[in-house]
């Protein structure tokens, strides 16, 4: 265990010297919380007694990195191209894909004080930053062109279609879901494409002194209709904020976004609700938390079918 401990240490020093040739490394220690990429917040100083830098290196998991083994550089493109345009995010710093110094790539970002808020007392206010915040994103004034590596939510989407389980997750409603996107898919009516975070919810924002400080974790990142990010965050709302909450985030989005058509939004909720299929039970959830859960996703996809024009 000390023989791995100093071999990690030596790896986040060399980071550190990259960052700056005449930096040290003072502290690391892992974050909490990493599904697909495990973070690490390293400590830097030029010299002893100087300022403090502070960091947080991430490192991409292998099914990110099988989907696109160029995810750190993509990553830092990306988040790069956002801070120039006002999205609040973590400063990019650097990357590195050659697994010199770690088994897998990484990028580093500067350190960001703050917080996920999961359960905020405010959870109706919170919820509309959180739709102003994802209009901030939308309006971000890029072409697909210059982003050419971000998925395509559209043809994403399409595969899911086509890739029909043997046996459908009808305790999430899988079966209907996709019978009712499936006639609806080939004419749906789409806006204009934009970035996408790809998986905006409260667990991805970091929150300080109750405004929002950076939104995070852009791995999932692609290109479509903005009402897919826009669906899936009601979703993550209605289980972690509640349902008023949840509209309260849609209303100010739409205020925020007048100019978008709306009427395809129940289809793309019954996308979102598509994605917890046949992986919720895998997710560790305690067994009230569950089966909240499952009552409101319930919920959520009945109001979608109902809405349908």
């Amino acid at each position: 265990m000390a023989k791995i401990q100093k071999q990690e240490r030596e790896s986040f020093a060399q980071i550190a010297r990259k960052l700056n040739p005449a930096g040290e490394l003072l502290e690391f220690r892992t974050l909490k919380g990493g599904v697909s990429a495990s973070t690490t917040y390293i400590e830097v100083t030029e010299r002893e007694g100087g300022a403090i830098s502070r960091y947080v290196v991430r490192q991409h998991g292998e099914a990110d990195l099988q989907r696109d083994p160029d995810i750190a550089r993509h990553e830092f493109e990306l988040v790069q191209q956002l801070e120039r345009h006002g999205v609040a995010v973590a400063e990019p710093v650097l990357y590195d894909q050659s697994c010199d110094i770690l088994p897998s790539p990484y990028m580093v970002a500067a350190f960001i004080e703050g917080c996920a808020e999961l359960q905020p007392q405010q959870a109706v206010h919170y919820a509309e930053q959180l739709g102003d915040e994802l209009a901030n994103i939308h309006r971000v004034a890029i072409s697909r062109a210059e982003l050419p590596f971000l998925t395509d939510m559209y043809a994403a989407v399409a595969d899911k279609l086509r890739s029909t389980p043997d046996r459908p997750d009808d305790s999430l409603s899988e079966g209907v879901i996709r019978e009712a996107l499936n006639k609806a898919w080939p004419s749906l009516q789409r806006n204009e494409g934009a970035i996408l975070h790809g998986d905006y919810w409260p667990g991805n924002v970091l929150w300080k002194d109750g405004a929002i400080a950076a939104v995070i974790d852009w791995e999932d990142a692609a290109w479509g209709d903005p009402l897919s990010d826009v669906s899936n965050a009601r979703l993550e709302l209605l289980w972690s904020y509640g349902e008023e909450a949840m509209e309260a985030f849609t209303r100010q989005y739409r205020t925020d976004m007048p100019n978008l058509a709306y009427q395809s939004l129940p289809y793309w909720d019954l996308c979102a609700a598509l994605r917890p299929a046949s992986r919720l039970s895998s997710w560790g959830l305690e067994p009230d938390v569950e089966r909240v859960m499952r009552k409101r996703h319930a919920c959520f996809v009945a109001q979608a079918l109902a809405n349908r024009q």
